[in-house]
């Protein structure tokens, strides 16, 4: 299985990492009106699990993803909890090996990227991707590395996604932008709506 399907639907794919279990579904509502529909839940607080399973019931036209999977067991978990695919900082052993849904590895280095391609694996993702070289960095890799396909995060924002987006090799990007802290805490969703609209018009 792979993620270049799900990752092929939009041009941003929101990192969120959500405190209170309470705002899960109303951001997820928000971001997809926007037209974001593909949302990335990472594992960080004791809210995760449940966010996910509050989405996948209530917002089903959201395409939902687990972050910060970090282990067999968390992406075990994700599954379960309703997540359709999940992402990783780094590519380890278990993540070569088929799994109830597909995970998406972080990459740096060729060396990683050699290590998912014997695998069969084709599609990655780019992190941290600001410190890790950025555009330079996915512009080299696209010689050797024909066919590969990327979803940079990491340092991402509104000022620089669209260079990014221009790469060929890119699908989407990832990026925490598109819901504040603030506007979650206040729960400001119309204010995260049009972020959202605006960072799904960064490919026209």
């Amino acid at each position: 299985m792979s993620c270049r399907p799900y990752l092929s639907r939009c041009p941003v794919v929101p990192v969120l990492t959500i405190e209170r279990v309470e705002d899960a579904v109303p951001l997820a509502r928000a971001l997809a009106a926007g037209g974001l529909k593909v949302l990335e839940v990472t594992l960080r607080t004791p809210a995760a699990l449940e966010a996910i399973t509050r989405i996948a019931a209530e917002v089903p036209e959201a395409i939902l993803a687990a972050g910060t999977v970090l282990t067999s067991d968390d992406l075990e978990r994700s599954a379960k909890a309703g997540a359709r695919f999940a992402f990783s900082p780094g590519l380890a052993d278990f993540m070569l090996e088929p799994h109830a849904i597909p995970i998406l590895p972080g990459v740096a280095t060729a060396s990683e990227i050699m290590k998912g391609l014997q695998a069969g694996l084709d599609t990655f993702k780019f992190f941290p991707a600001v410190p890790a070289g950025g555009v330079g960095a996915l512009k080299g890799f696209s010689g050797p590395f024909a066919g590969v396909a990327f979803c940079p995060t990491g340092g991402i924002g509104a000022a620089n996604a669209r260079d990014f987006l221009a790469l060929p090799n890119v699908l989407c990007v990832g990026g925490s932008w598109v819901a504040p802290g603030e506007a979650v805490a206040a729960g400001d969703w119309g204010k995260i709506e049009g972020l959202a609209r605006e960072a799904a018009g960064l490919r026209g």
